[in-house]
Formats: C-alpha cells, sequence, structure tokens
C-alpha cells in the first residue's frame, strides 16, 4: 500500500459566509470561488484554491441552519511560505492570534489563530 496523505478536503462553517470568504481572502492573499448548490440543498459554499490532481487537500467555507460555527473540533492548517505573513494579517482582517508563530522542530513553525466566525486554525511553514 502506497502512503499518501490522508485528508483531501475539509470544511469549515461558518455563520456569515462573506464575512468569513472577505477574513481568508485577506489573510491568505488567494481568492475563492463560490461553489453551486444542487436543487434542494440549503447551504452556500465557498471553495479555496484548488487544482485538479494536485498533491493537497483543498475544502471549503459552508453556511448552513444544520451547523453552526465555533466550538468544533476540526484544525485545519495552511500551508504558506512564512506563516508570520499571514499571522500578521489576521487581527486586521478581524480575527485573532491565539499563539504566535513558534517552532516544531524538524517539521517547521505554526501559528494558531481564530477566523472571523470563531474558528480555530493553523498557518504552516517550513521557515
Amino acid at each position: 500500500m502506497t502512503a499518501k496523505n490522508p485528508v483531501n478536503w475539509f470544511e469549515i462553517y461558518v455563520d456569515n459566509i462573506d464575512r468569513a470568504k472577505k477574513f481568508y481572502e485577506t489573510v491568505l492573499g488567494n481568492k475563492m470561488t463560490d461553489l453551486p448548490m444542487p436543487d434542494g440543498m440549503n447551504a452556500k459554499m465557498v471553495s479555496f484554491p484548488w487544482q485538479e490532481g494536485g498533491v493537497n487537500a483543498t475544502g471549503a467555507l459552508v453556511q448552513t441552519e444544520s451547523v453552526k460555527a465555533g466550538g468544533n473540533s476540526i484544525l485545519v492548517y495552511f500551508q504558506t511560505e512564512d506563516c508570520l505573513a499571514e499571522q500578521n494579517r489576521v487581527e486586521k482582517a478581524g480575527g485573532k492570534v491565539v499563539q504566535p508563530k513558534f517552532a516544531i522542530g524538524d517539521y517547521g513553525f505554526c501559528s494558531l489563530c481564530l477566523d472571523s466566525e470563531g474558528n480555530m486554525f493553523g498557518l504552516h511553514s517550513m521557515k
């Protein structure tokens, strides 16, 4: 069996999809894409950038009445060149830095932050 990254998708539940979209576009410096919803599906989704056949996972922000933002146990890490750059944009975008950039040994560095909806997320870099 060939080893591979086990995560291929993630969803971050939000209460205000426009505010959350602006937050992640500002912090990560990437544009997000509205996803069409099938008829009868009472949700809004906005996708993070992705590439068909890419090696990393992607996912979406999801706004639905059935799942509220914050207080969940999912932690998504976003790959960055230097997580300090994105960390420095978090508070200006309406979030909060929970744990500033810290070393994780041979695995690089991380920052832990809260988004505009109260969800914790991580930023990861090798420098």
